[in-house]
């Protein structure tokens, strides 16, 4: 009997598992037990899937360090090989942060993607071009990454250029509804952003 699940990441696989175990436990049988798997949805924002039947595949996730974006694109990269398609990695680092960690996700970025867009998180009162020139710094070749540090237009120019059959990974922000630029908060969300080029995509 194998357990089938909506699920994404190898972190999942860790925690089904433990569902099974305790539903087990607690007296189901294991048919149920699988069956009850298969009605699990993730939480927002980790490793979120938002998608459109026909068009690519996008998975929001938090991810915001170097370790965090190995193991989101790691776990995305088998399921981009059964589609048959490229892995896309659009990520940014935060303003006000840990500055060391930004070339270092882009070197991770670098070696576990296909496809690699460079844009704005949450820049706070940094500049976002200054935090950009940063990310590169760590790229082996910066002329093969897109770079745009309008995030809402780097998701949907991305969800335009990906085939059909591509997964791409929106990393760092997550289930966040806000995005934090020059002292102000204002309303954004990666999710609703994808499902809007990928909604506008699909009536094309």
């Amino acid at each position: 009997m194998r357990p089938a699940t909506q699920l994404i990441g190898q972190y999942n696989v860790d925690n089904l598992l433990g569902v099974l175990g305790t539903l087990r436990a607690l007296g189901l049988s294991l048919g149920d037990a699988v069956d009850a798997c298969r009605h699990l949805s993730s939480v927002p924002g980790r490793m979120e899937r938002v998608s459109v039947p026909g068009q690519p595949l996008a998975v929001v996730d938090y991810a915001h360090t170097p370790d965090a974006l190995d193991k989101a694109l790691t776990g995305l990269r088998p399921l981009a090989q059964q589609r048959g398609g490229q892995l896309w990695c659009l990520f940014g680092c935060g303003g006000d942060r840990d500055a060391v960690k930004r070339p270092l996700m882009a070197a991770v970025a670098e070696a576990q993607a296909d496809r690699l867009v460079i844009t704005s998180d949450n820049p706070r009162s940094e500049k976002p071009s200054a935090i950009v020139s940063q990310i590169l710094r760590g790229l082996a070749n910066p002329d093969a990454a897109q770079v745009e540090v309008d995030r809402a237009r780097a998701i949907a120019d991305t969800l335009a250029q990906a085939a059909p059959e591509d997964v791409v990974l929106l990393a760092g922000r997550g289930h966040e509804a806000w995005q934090e630029i020059a002292g102000e908060r204002i309303a954004f969300s990666d999710r609703a952003h994808a499902i809007d080029a990928l909604t506008l995509r699909s009536a094309a």
